[in-house]
């Protein structure tokens, strides 16, 4: 009776293994067959850190074997190197990329705009925008060349010529080889046209629109994609999807690579280290600096830094503080107030607004460091002409008390508590009052009340 019991009590585990192991292969099976749908999300500028982002997450997917990858985007432009980067990628790697406008109101401008024709399938949300893409204009005025002075180019005119031409050839290639509108995508380029989601469908500068990403899933669920001598059919709807948004160390980098705020931070750096430097044993100033010039060199790492533009900007801090020290009448500080200006302007080597340091942060702090170091000065100026209230010097003009009195016009005098060798006027009484000349060797010079 034990011996039937026990047989019947092993059964069950053995079957339940079974069972489980049946499970466990067809949902595997399934899931090779379905593939997971790895989604990530851009809303910022294309910089380094965030064409890291992109094409990491494009080989992991790869390697994941998954059924697409999908761009959330949301971008007002960014670096030409790095929007090169992300679009090499997405049109060689053997997996499908989608990139989807979104949300309502978000937009792909400039190299966004690229970045979405250069898709495997794009998408818009409902309200967004795409376009304007063209280059802009590099140093003053632009670049521009009007009408009728074509023989009379600058350097500058014939560089933004240059860099448009190419730009232009550019995305007419992208759009040819994804099957899209090569006129608009020229007109992107050279004419900064911009249009909203339907406007873009109905052009044939991307593929559809949808509400929400299981709407995208839905519509996009069958379709046919060629590229890297292979052919995927997508099988999305209802397909598991991955979240992969930043890690710490990129959303890191990426908030530091925002010019204004590496910027802001190499200007707090130099501050910190030269009150350190001024004041030994602060320590607080010191670490303050340190941290914040490691940041920003650490920012400077993933932007195209022009290091004249450091160079200068470092000069206008020595003009600055040297300010305090020599009596220049102000030309230290107009000379380091023009020194950061133009070191803030050239400080990255990109025509591309989003990579630039915003004149809404230049002006204002340019402003509060000649303004600060100005009040500086004049308060030390003020210091210096007032007359001594401490020690020796301090005594001219005070009070003093006769005690002895000489003929040949010496003696001593009683003053602050002590007593004095004094010369001064002969005949002098022992308890007049007379006021200290100067002093000089230990001797006070006096005279008698006028």
């Amino acid at each position: 009776m034990g011996r039937h019991k026990k047989s019947y009590g092993n059964a069950w585990p053995e079957s339940a293994v079974t069972f489980l192991t049946i499970v466990f292969i067809l949902l595997s099976a399934g899931k090779i067959l379905a593939g997971d749908i790895i989604v990530i999300d851009v809303k910022d500028a294309i910089s380094p850190p965030v064409g890291s982002y992109i094409t990491e997450n494009i080989d992991r997917a790869v390697r994941e074997k998954a059924e697409a990858i999908i761009i959330r985007l949301d971008t007002p432009g960014g670096l030409d190197t790095s929007m090169r980067d992300i679009i090499q990628k997405e049109m060689n790697a053997p997996v499908p990329v989608v990139v989807y406008v979104y949300p309502k109101g978000a937009r792909a401008a400039s190299a966004g705009a690229l970045i979405c024709l250069a898709a495997d399938i794009a998408a818009m949300a409902p309200g967004t925008n795409i376009g304007a893409a063209h280059p802009v204009g590099i140093g003053p005025g632009g670049g521009g060349i009007e009408k009728g002075d074509k023989d009379k180019k600058t350097e500058t005119d014939t560089m933004t010529e240059k860099v448009t031409n190419d730009a232009s050839a550019y995305a007419r290639s992208i759009a040819k080889e994804r099957g899209r509108n090569e006129k608009w995508a020229e007109d992107a380029v050279r004419k900064s046209v911009s249009i909203p989601a339907t406007e873009a469908v109905e052009k044939h500068v991307v593929d559809l629109i949808a509400d929400s990403l299981d709407d995208l899933l839905t519509k996009i669920d069958g379709k046919t994609i060629k590229k890297a001598g292979m052919t995927f059919t997508l099988k999305t709807k209802g397909a598991p999807v991955t979240e992969r948004p930043m890690n710490f160390r990129s959303r890191l980098l990426s908030t530091l690579a925002n010019p204004n705020i590496a910027y802001i931070l190499m200007l707090i750096g130099l501050a910190g280290i030269y009150f350190e430097l001024s004041s030994p044993g602060a320590i607080l100033p010191g670490i303050l600096g340190g941290i914040c010039i490691i940041l920003a060199f650490f920012a400077f790492s993933a932007l195209p830094v022009n290091y004249a533009g450091v160079a200068l900007i470092i000069l206008s801090g020595i003009l600055f503080f040297a300010e305090l020290k020599v009596q220049s009448m102000g030309l230290l500080t107009v000379g380091g107030f023009i020194s950061l200006i133009l070191g803030s302007i050239i400080l990255f080597r990109t025509p591309e607004m989003s990579a630039q340091v915003s004149w809404g942060v230049i002006l204002p702090i340019a402003v509060f460091f000649a303004v600060s170091f100005s009040a500086l000065v004049w308060l030390v100026l003020k210091t210096h002409r007032k007359n001594p209230v401490t020690g020796i010097a301090a005594m001219t003009g005070e009070k003093a008390q006769v005690y002895e009195w000489h003929d040949d016009g010496t003696g001593k005098v009683f003053t602050h508590g002590e007593y004095w060798n004094a010369k001064g006027p002969a005949g002098l009484k022992p308890g007049e009052t007379v006021i200290i000349e100067s002093v000089r060797d230990m001797e006070l010079t006096v005279k008698t009340r006028e």
